[in-house]
């Protein structure tokens, strides 16, 4: 097998962009620093693109996109799938990147690339599932027909924490249904949420044009991505606010908003809990990359009869968690991406002791790296509760009933996700269909995603699914063709 490496060119390694299906030197742009969130070091520097890169970027997705629908569906399918062939041989080297770039420990890499991967498979199977139908007339002699067709350009912005497959579980999908995409990173993670899809879909053989990805800020170049004439549909994954102005940016053009926004997801422990099984799902749902994800659980609400043993065992849980250096393979807890964002963390848990939580684990940081928080006495209105904190942080809140239960649960703007133990199935659905969320997990945790179910929120969580069938039709649109095979009578 001939060797296809990682990086996109010996020369200029990551410190490029890629326009049109070129790798474009950085010439006189300004550069955005990449440095490794546990070390501290720079390890690469990438350009920062300007609003012309992005027009560059989309007229030419729009010149490439036409002839790129036209390939049969073998021929996107096969781009799809030796693009997941790529992945599996730089693996390693992928993993490293996340760790370096993310923060990413390797139980959290591992489910990112698993995710990923699981996402491009589904996707190689989308131009043969473009299916149309036919439908009877009421006029004689005619034939209606529905066909299915890609909308065009799309546009994605994404971000830095689970940044190869938040991208991907875009790109992929727009690619395969016949799409051109142009792709904003994070600047965060210019390199696993961006140019390393950029190298992925070279090396599996895609058409100039139909990927670019343009890094920058999002106050920099933001709004030329998404109030640009030319895409059709602009995927988003962020948070609530950014997304709301983005939404605003796409209506402008009348093109379709694709919203994965913030949540506050609850993990709701019932008095028929299995105790066991609800402390593991929320230790995984809490501190999975730091609690660094949309999904994670944001507040326990826990049923008084077990309340206080639960925050025992959560809080011992926390603290036996292995923290510092993501590339350990032991370590679960690693570094929180920049120092705005640990600030933010722990101001949440420093505001909460002081209205009344009670810290019963954590608190503290070193550098970047967060202690697995715990705080019990909690309540809704408290900083860490009312808020996406967005780090390791698990409030825990007690309830009496399952009204309350609900009640708490819906007490937020967000509806994204969240998860409900017993052991009575009846209680634990009634329970489920109560919150308003766009997914909720039954003995289990909020931190799901599987590539051929519906994945999104409802209220200020988003707008539209991705994943399997919703994915597809969010990138495609349908056309009425119809044909009058017989001569028809008018009025006049």
């Amino acid at each position: 097998m001939t060797e296809r490496p990682l990086r996109p060119d010996s020369e200029l390694g990551w410190n490029a962009l890629y326009l049109a299906g070129e790798w474009t030197a950085p010439g006189d742009r300004d550069s955005i620093t990449v440095e490794n969130p546990y070390t501290r070091e720079e390890f690469a520097s990438v350009p920062a693109g300007t609003p012309d890169d992005v027009d560059r970027a989309y007229e030419a997705a729009a010149e490439a996109q036409e002839s790129w629908a036209e390939q049969p569906p073998q021929g996107r399918a096969q781009v799809v799938t030796a693009a997941l062939e790529f992945i599996r041989e730089n693996r390693e080297e992928i993993l490293a990147l996340l760790a370096r770039e993310s923060g990413s420990t390797r139980v959290k890499g591992n489910a990112e690339l698993q995710t990923a991967r699981g996402m491009m498979q589904e996707a190689a199977s989308y131009p043969f599932r473009m299916a149309g139908q036919h439908s009877e007339s009421i006029v004689p002699g005619k034939e209606n027909t529905a066909v299915r067709v890609p909308v065009g350009v799309v546009g994605v912005i994404s971000p830095w924490n689970f940044p190869l497959h938040l991208s991907m579980r875009a790109v992929a999908p727009a690619i395969a249904a016949g799409n051109a995409v142009v792709l904003k990173p994070a600047s965060n993670t210019p390199i696993t949420g961006g140019l390393l899809l950029a190298r992925i879909f070279e090396a599996a053989g895609l058409p100039e044009g139909v990927l670019s990805v343009v890094p920058g800020s999002g106050s920099d170049i933001g709004d030329a991505v998404a109030d640009h004439e030319i895409p059709r549909v602009l995927a988003f994954t962020g948070s609530t606010e950014v997304g709301q102005h983005v939404a605003s940016q796409a209506a402008e053009t009348c093109a379709l908003p694709a919203l994965e926004l913030g949540g506050n997801n609850v993990h709701v422990v019932t008095e028929h809990a299995d105790l066991d099984r609800a402390v593991d799902g929320g230790v995984f749902g809490s501190f999975l990359h730091q609690g660094q994800a949309c999904i994670s659980i944001n507040r326990h609400l826990v049923h008084e009869d077990l309340y206080d043993e639960y925050v025992e065992r959560l809080a011992d849980r926390a603290a036996s968690l292995p923290a510092g250096d993501p590339t350990d393979d032991d370590t679960v807890i690693g570094p929180i991406i920049d120092e705005s964002q640990r600030d933010q963390i722990v101001a949440y848990i420093d505001d909460s002791i002081e209205a009344g939580a009670t810290l019963e684990t954590g608190g503290d940081h070193d550098e970047l790296v967060v202690e697995p928080t715990v705080l019990s006495a909690a309540d809704n209105d408290m900083a860490a509760a009312e808020n996406e904190h967005f780090g390791p942080v698990a409030p825990v809140i007690p309830y009496s009933s399952d009204e309350e239960a609900i009640e708490l649960a819906n007490d937020t703007i967000h509806g994204l996700s969240g998860s409900v133990h017993s052991e009575d199935l009846e209680q634990a659905r009634t329970i489920a269909d109560g919150i308003e969320t766009g997914m909720v997990h039954i003995n289990d945790q909020p931190l799901n995603d599987e590539p051929h179910v519906p994945f999104g929120g409802m209220k200020q969580s988003g707008v539209g699914r991705y994943n399997g069938d919703s994915i597809l039709d969010e990138l495609t649109t349908t056309k009425w063709i119809s044909v009058q095979r017989e001569p028809r009578e008018y009025p006049f």
